[in-house]
């Protein structure tokens, strides 16, 4: 396990992983990205910003989750066909991947004069994709699927905006992936706490034997600004909306100089995580909006975190 002094999440020596200096096409930034392994490599769906100020999704492959290269065109851009058109004319962003039922799914936010929603599409093989539905209303964003059905149903973590409950999480259920309800907040912020401004989900959450792994950000807000930070947390197997624990302590928090200064300043931001078969998980993470980094941790420890170190 980690000791009281040691981060628990290593990160990479070598990064940032991918800037705009790595893509083939005209961009500014490259940040918050989903990724997943398919047919033993590594699919990152990144985030950037178009020099119009609008954000398309990009495709980068890597054989070892470190090294990674983009492909010559990107991936996902505004639809040009209704109803989709019509919501994502200013922009596609932050992609979460899924894989289950032998396709991997993936969900992003789309921005338009209407507000906020939420695409769900799907592929194959990452070559073509199909635009399956808009899956929230106005002014939601952060949807991330379970990877596998809970009680026949497909369940899901976003993060509305509400100034009732403000930027909490909440998780909802699906027939079909299309129609969503049985709602329930399940993690609001907590006062004067290092996420006590506003929580969204952050990874797909991961599968261990003690419950789903929940990787999410947290943003605290100060007199030079908001500062985004990573935390974690565990659901019940068998009912995910029951919250066995939420880590007192964050688990990354902004420290190099590309997390501290870049297009959005004190950043860092995790769409993405790979969990693999040593125990271990990558961590994916835009740093200040502008480029991707990766880390390791225990997959163990993170539970562990959650379990005896939870914040009241």
């Amino acid at each position: 396990m980690v000791g009281n002094n040691e981060p628990i999440i290593k990160r990479y020596e070598k990064n940032p992983i991918l800037t705009k200096h790595d893509v083939p096409y005209p961009v500014e930034t490259v940040h918050n990205a989903g990724v997943v392994k398919y047919n033993s490599k590594y699919i990152m769906l990144f985030r950037s910003h178009c020099r119009n100020g609008r954000s398309i999704i990009g495709l980068a492959e890597s054989d070892d989750g470190l090294n990674f290269r983009v492909r010559p065109e990107p991936f996902i851009t505004p639809a040009n066909i209704e109803p989709f058109a019509s919501y994502e004319e200013y922009g596609v962003e932050d992609p979460r991947i899924c894989f289950m039922g032998g396709e991997y799914l993936i969900t992003y936010s789309a921005y338009s004069k209407h507000g906020v929603r939420v695409v769900l599409v799907k592929t194959n093989a990452f070559v073509g994709l199909e635009r399956v539905s808009l899956i929230t209303q106005a002014d939601y964003r952060n949807v991330v699927l379970f990877p596998e059905k809970v009680n026949n149903r497909y369940v899901r973590l976003d993060r509305p905006h509400s100034e009732i409950s403000p930027w909490s999480i909440w998780i909802s259920y699906s027939p079909d992936l299309i129609y969503w309800g049985d709602s329930k907040i399940v993690i609001k912020p907590m006062v004067y706490h290092w996420d006590e401004m506003k929580v969204g989900p952050g990874a797909t959450p991961v599968k261990t034997s003690k419950g789903w792994l929940n990787i999410y950000h947290g943003v605290f807000k100060t007199m030079d600004g908001s500062i985004y930070r990573l935390g974690v947390a565990l659901h019940d197997l068998k009912d995910p909306s029951k919250v066995i624990g939420v880590a007192d302590d964050w688990i990354l928090q902004p420290e190099d100089p590309w997390e501290v200064s870049g297009y959005v300043h004190n950043v860092v931001f995790c769409c993405g995580a790979v969990a693999e078969d040593d125990g271990t998980i990558k961590i994916y993470w835009g740093g200040a909006d502008s480029v991707m980094c990766v880390g390791t941790a225990l997959i163990a420890d993170l539970v562990d975190l959650c379990l005896s170190n939870p914040r009241l």
